[in-house]
C-alpha cells in the first residue's frame, strides 16, 4: 500500500472520471514528513506566494506555478521528484509534473 504525504492510500486511485491512464508515479510515493508551510526561496527574495505545494517524494514545500517564483516547479526540474500536493487543509489536489496533469 502506498500513502501520500497526508497518509491517504494512493495506489487504488484512478484518474479523474477514469478518462486518463493512472499515473505510475503514485506507486513510488512513500510517507514523507512535510516541511514548514512557507516557501523559503520566496521569503529570501521578499516575494509573496499564491499557493504552497509539498513534494510527495521528499516533503519540500515551495510556491506553485501561479506564484512569482514557481519554486515547486524549479524543485521538480532540479530533482525529478514528479508529484506535488496542495497543502491547504482538506485538499486532495495533486499534480504530476511528468504527465502535466492532476492525479
Amino acid at each position: 500500500m502506498t500513502l501520500d504525504a497526508e497518509g491517504m492510500q494512493v495506489t487504488g486511485r484512478a484518474a479523474l472520471n477514469g478518462s486518463a491512464p493512472r499515473c505510475d508515479h503514485l506507486d513510488t510515493l512513500m510517507v514523507v514528513e512535510r516541511g514548514s508551510p512557507e516557501c523559503k526561496e520566496c521569503l529570501v527574495l521578499g516575494w509573496a506566494w499564491t499557493r504552497l505545494l509539498a513534494c510527495l517524494t521528499c516533503g519540500w514545500v515551495a510556491c506553485s506555478d501561479d506564484s512569482p517564483g514557481s519554486h515547486a516547479h524549479a524543485h521538480y526540474q532540479e530533482t525529478d521528484h514528479p508529484v506535488v500536493a496542495a497543502i491547504e487543509a482538506g485538499s486532495s489536489w495533486r499534480w504530476c509534473y511528468v504527465h502535466g496533469r492532476t492525479v
